[in-house]
């Protein structure tokens, strides 16, 4: 049976097929004719859809910006201070799930790609907007100059740091239990708005 997607389904599927490799690998390391022959096509059929590697790469790389994004917002109908909560417990469980992907994700802005770096940009940003309305100050959210605002925003860097290293250890070896860990970022974030 021949199934022939549409040139946007195709694209998704690639993309999609990028995000579940990165489960196991950094991006860099993703193999361009190992994701055309999961999705049964020829590298060169790749390259029709995205025009090179780099291209193929920094898709991936919004995608995954996007589904955290997704999987980090919480349910609207709780109290603020519970989104707060369920919005930290969705992020420390997503890096802990997708650890590689993730570091890979954070390392790619690193790496200076001015795409990767807008795209991981505009992924913390949103988080900090949210953070900001759980904690009833949405009117410092586009003000990325505000006191409020950058406190927010390194308080973000200091969690996913936390998250990142905390997840890479063994589990007996870790020194907090999810909850601690939740609940130690919470209290770092409550210090750090009274500075």
């Amino acid at each position: 049976m021949d199934h022939r997607l549409s040139a946007e389904d195709r694209k998704k599927q690639l993309v999609k097929i990028g995000l579940m490799m990165l489960r196991d690998q950094p991006i860099h390391e993703l193999s361009i004719d190992a994701i055309a022959a999961e999705a049964g096509i020829s590298r060169g059929l790749l390259f029709h859809y995205f025009p090179s590697k780099r291209d193929y790469y920094l898709a991936v790389i919004a995608a995954a910006g996007r589904r955290l994004l997704r999987v980090t917002k919480p349910d609207e109908r709780l109290a603020p201070e519970q989104q707060l909560r369920e919005m930290l417990v969705q992020f420390v469980a997503f890096i802990s799930r997708r650890r590689t992907a993730y570091i890979s994700f954070v390392r790619g802005a690193a790496g200076g790609d001015d795409y990767a770096v807008e795209v991981y940009d505009e992924t913390r940003a949103g988080l900090t907007k949210r953070v900001l309305t759980y904690l009833g100050t949405p009117e410092v959210a586009d003000e990325p100059a505000s006191r409020e605002y950058l406190r927010v925003h390194a308080w973000l860097s200091y969690t996913e740091d936390l998250a990142i290293e905390w997840s890479g250890l063994p589990e007996a070896d870790r020194p907090y239990t999810t909850d601690a860990l939740i609940d130690h970022s919470l209290e770092a974030l409550h210090l750090l708005r009274k500075l």
